[in-house]
């Protein structure tokens, strides 16, 4: 998912790990992470900000990314 769906005045976003870094780039593994993630199905809430949405955008293959209310 890219980040463009996300609505940046949105205070935080739930992202779940779907797919396997595996045959990835080493980078794309220490983003996955860097954001918390260890195991395929966890979920993590993170601040919405660019930093976040830029880690989301490198990796969004990986993941799936909802707006938290």
């Amino acid at each position: 998912m890219q980040t463009k769906n996300i609505d940046p005045t949105a205070k935080a976003v739930r992202i779940t790990y779907v797919r396997s870094a595996i045959g990835y780039e080493k980078s794309q593994k220490r983003t996955v992470q860097a954001l918390g993630l260890r195991r395929l199905g966890d979920t993590v809430e993170q601040v919405n900000n660019p930093a976040i949405r830029g880690m989301i955008d490198s990796i969004g293959h990986l993941v799936e990314v909802e707006v938290v209310a």
